[in-house]
């Protein structure tokens, strides 16, 4: 028997999931959740909905799908209620999933509290949580998780991570997406909550959002971060997608529990990026990963290196394999006739979509801790609003919160 699960958010982001979460063959039945009852029914009326969802099992009020029995949820709402909506459901029994970030607020110390709550709920309550973090599921962020776990990169020295990302990208600009947040009822809630913020004189920065740049690195490496130094750089043209932040750019530099440094930039006002605007670098005393090129000097004792090897692996190359029943269920989306899965492309976010899925969807069939749960989403955020603080204080060397780890299984 499989599982069921709510929606919560149908919104581009939502609505790009949401075929992903239907479709998988560990599900049985989805509920939809979101306050505009028209983009509940541009989901359910897309064809194969039928199949696992019920009219009586759309929900307005997120209070309402938490009385239900479903045996999970899925948050898309705004980044300023996915920690206090991923705590309650915590709460009322029920596994969650959330999209980036675990909150995103002005206030890092408000996200710290939450990122406390989370651990903490999870911990009590024994329910899972999963942050759904892209980067984390990047071919390339597999690939180095492999070699690392192969010992391939030797002993970690140096690692960069960056996400650089432009207010006015034509991809995706960000004063569109800043715009959306300010419609609709959460919307409007969310203009007062910011105008709180800056009565109060809290400023925010990219660094709040760190989860793109810091996660390859550190799932790689499984590791954390001690403490930090950190630079910003003030928007001066008095543009007013920023009037409350105090840096449009951030730039990190980590002390890691491994011994290895880590750099980390969040640009929010650049002219593009070095080479893709969400990658990383991770350099090893034998291995070393950058821009799609793997080098091995094949050191397997001092002094014993040889010419370095170096190869550039496919993206397929790169990847984990999903179940093969597992993604022939997501090819059949748009392939509904299929019966092979071979040539089914993973796609959204560098191909992430599907395996972010997969991951939750199987964690809570076979009630095993998530990849990417609470004290590891806790970490990342911490990382970026420490350095937030950093920069703030002119560059102030300051310790990461340890929010501990999960309870051995």
């Amino acid at each position: 028997m499989g599982i069921s699960l709510g929606i919560v958010g149908l919104g581009s982001f939502g609505k790009a999931f949401a075929a992903l979460f239907r479709s998988h063959p560990l599900v049985d039945r989805i509920a939809l959740c979101d306050l505009e009852p028209d983009r509940a029914k541009e989901v359910a009326t897309r064809p194969g909905w039928d199949r696992k969802f019920r009219t009586q099992d759309y929900y307005r009020d997120y209070e309402d799908l938490l009385k239900s029995d479903v045996d999970a949820v899925a948050i898309f709402t705004q980044p300023w209620l996915h920690a206090p909506q991923a705590v309650h459901a915590l709460e009322t029994g029920k596994h969650v999933y959330s999209a980036v970030p675990v909150l995103w607020t002005p206030d890092g110390d408000e996200i710290l509290e939450w990122c406390g709550r989370l651990t903490d709920a999870s911990r009590q309550t024994g329910m899972l949580y999963m942050l759904g973090e892209t980067t984390f599921y990047r071919a390339e962020t597999m690939f180095c998780r492999r070699k690392a776990q192969e010992r391939a990169f030797g002993e970690f020295v140096y690692a960069e991570g960056e996400y650089i990302h432009d207010l006015d990208d034509t991809g995706c600009s960000l004063r569109d997406v800043q715009k959306s947040r300010t419609t609709g009822q959460a919307g409007l809630r969310w203009l007062e909550m910011k105008e709180t913020y800056r009565r109060n004189g809290i400023l925010d920065g990219p660094m709040h959002y760190p989860t793109h740049s810091v996660s390859g690195p550190i799932s790689v490496m499984r590791t954390r971060a001690e403490t930090v130094t950190a630079h910003g750089y003030r928007n001066r043209n008095n543009d007013p997608y920023f009037a409350d932040h105090a840096f449009s750019n951030e730039t990190a530099f980590f002390r890691l529990r491994n011994g290895a440094s880590l750099r980390v930039l969040e640009f929010r006002e650049v002219a593009g990026s070095f080479h893709s605007s969400e990658t990383f670098r991770i350099a090893g005393t034998r291995g070393m990963y950058a821009e799609g090129e793997w080098k091995d000097n094949q050191r397997t004792e001092p002094f014993s290196a040889r010419t370095v090897e170096i190869s550039r692996p496919t993206v397929e190359e790169m990847r984990d394999p999903l179940p093969p029943e597992v993604a022939l269920a997501f090819h059949r989306i748009k392939h509904p006739d299929t019966t092979e899965p071979a040539d089914f492309t993973s796609e959204g976010h560098g191909g992430s979509h599907p395996y972010l899925v997969h991951e939750f969807i199987d964690a809570v069939s076979n009630n095993r801790l998530p990849a990417i749960h609470a004290w590891e989403a806790a970490h990342y955020t911490a990382m970026g609003v420490t350095a937030h603080k950093s920069a703030l204080r002119h560059g102030e060397s300051l310790s990461i919160p340890d929010f501990g780890e999960p309870p051995a299984e």
